[in-house]
């Protein structure tokens, strides 16, 4: 099949959105156009006509017409079948079939009949894969903005921090009778006398507006000068329309989101030696069985904020049985891990960086066996009469896991109102804008294991694919911990705070 070009034209010919996928002027496709609903014949039932050079295949929609233009060898079924999609995609971008409706959307339309034709074939993708397409959606993005987030609290907690000591400086030089000092200025002769610890700029601990009294302003817990920076209106909308998109959006007071890029929160006791125990895991199964690809990455990191600990060695128990590849830092003795599973400096006179977060060992494991899936999930859409029967399960294999805020997100086809939902274990929710029906379970464990949902829609088995799933937990996949910290000489042991972490990078059910 040779398709020339895609469009969709008002009843008298005149083209609202066209698409040429071949070489053709403006010239020539507005004549194609405009001689078209001159060939319909009145009282016809057809779906195509043709003239000597071209092929018109078509559809009513509502007050207009979906339009490809063909070559006359071209196989009328295939043509049938490209109409189809193109029909099923205008009302994933428009509310409503009407000219100014379409013309506001133009531009997705044109980028969504490029990816179901290309050079003037017809690409092997359904409606799902089309959105998915151009939707560009990034968990990269998510990643650093969850990380910048992170990185904003911590920056605002350290000035809350620093503004209390401040307000302790000045309260004790009040007392003491001592002259307070200057922190108002840049480069104010009160500013050289205080340590480096204490030096911080009056937006700080100022009101925005400058005070004429001779003695500074103490600042409140409420003080919008602690804030790193206003949040404009255009930042408001842009998470308005995440939260209408169905997102999760982390705010300072709010509850931990379910969504697989964010991180668990830290402890709340943290120790002078610190250490996170991370994994990430990356996902594709297919949806009749058969794992085609498993990665997941660990790493130890380490942080010390105490150099009388900085002299140390890490007990590493790894009972490991999945056969994960272990490699340590550069500046680790890879010699004594091997030997003791003791993590150490090469040499043992330094010690390890202070306030840095260091990763002293990290692992990976790639595998396509079946029985290394930590949550199995299995989705049987059957077709009915009115659509399709959906069943979708799960089962956790890993039963020493427990799987937090885990969200099942099933593909539902747009256009088709709000599924039809029987048993279900858990919870679930349609959001109608992103064409999403989410099955969230709040723990899945050894008590947990299993649990299944069903539910009706009008749709297509292949409607009902990609399955994504996402959830976070505090015990990691493979079994390796911190199990001790010692001083280099004496072996006396330190005290030590740790906190374990598994995430979704990726987990997909083609």
């Amino acid at each position: 099949m040779v398709l020339l070009a895609a469009a969709v034209c008002t009843k008298a010919g005149k083209a609202i959105v066209s698409r040429q996928f071949v070489e053709m002027t403006r010239t020539r496709v507005e004549g194609l156009l405009a001689a078209f609903p001159k060939l319909m014949g009145m009282g016809k039932q057809h779906t195509f006509v043709e003239t000597e050079s071209v092929r018109y295949v078509y559809q009513p929609l509502e007050k207009l017409y979906m339009v490809l233009v063909t070559t006359k060898n071209s196989n009328i079924l295939e043509d049938l079948e490209t109409l189809r999609l193109f029909s099923r995609v205008i009302p994933e971008y428009c509310r409503v079939l009407e000219e100014g409706e379409i013309s506001d959307h133009c531009f997705d339309l044109i980028f969504a009949f490029d990816e179901i034709v290309a050079l003037g074939y017809r690409e092997n993708v359904n409606l799902a894969q089309i959105r998915t397409f151009t939707e560009m959606d990034s968990h990269e993005e998510k990643v650093f903005r969850a990380v910048r987030e992170t990185q904003e609290r911590e920056a605002k907690a350290e000035m809350r921090r620093k503004a209390k000591e401040l307000q302790q400086i000045r309260r004790d030089a009040e007392r003491s009778g001592k002259k307070v000092p200057a922190f108002g200025g840049f480069g104010s002769a009160g500013m050289s006398s205080m340590s480096s610890g204490s030096i911080i700029t009056d937006t700080i601990i100022e009101p925005e507006k400058p005070k004429m009294a001779p003695v500074p302003v103490r600042p409140t817990g409420s003080s919008k000068a602690l804030k790193l920076g206003a949040r404009g209106k255009e930042v408001d909308n842009f998470v308005d329309k995440l939260r209408g998109e169905g997102e999760t959006i982390m705010s300072n007071t709010g509850k931990m989101p379910s969504l697989a890029s964010n991180v668990l929160p830290p402890p709340v006791n943290v120790e002078s030696v610190h250490m996170r125990v991370e994994e990430k895991i990356s996902l594709t199964c297919g949806r009749d069985g058969g794992l085609q690809n498993m990665e997941l990455l660990g790493m130890i990191t380490l942080r010390v904020t105490d150099d009388k600990v900085g002299r140390i060695r890490l007990m590493v128990n790894n009972y490991d049985k999945k056969g994960v590849q272990l490699q340590t830092h550069p500046n680790v003795d890879k010699k004594l891990f091997t030997s003791d599973s003791v993590i150490g400096l090469k040499n043992p006179e330094k010690s390890f960086p202070l306030n840095n977060d260091v990763g002293v060992l990290k692992w990976r494991l790639q595998s396509t066996d079946e029985a290394l899936i930590p949550l199995t999930i299995n989705c049987w859409p059957s077709e009915s009469a009115t659509g399709c029967d959906v069943n979708i399960e799960y089962e956790l294999q890993e039963e020493s896991l427990e799987l937090n805020d885990v969200v099942i997100a099933i593909p539902i086809p747009s256009g088709v109102g709000a599924p039809v939902v029987g048993d279900v274990d858990g919870e679930y929710k349609h959001d109608s804008r992103r064409n999403v029906l989410e099955w969230s379970l709040p723990v899945i464990d050894a008590k947990n294991k299993s649990g299944s949902l069903e539910f009706s829609v009008a749709g297509q088995p292949n409607d009902f694919f990609p399955v994504n799933v996402s959830f976070v937990s505090i015990r990691n996949y493979c079994d390796i911990q911190v199990a001790k910290v010692t001083h280099v000489e004496g072996d006396a042991p330190v005290k030590f705070s740790l906190e374990t972490s598994f995430l979704v990078d990726k987990y997909e059910i083609l």
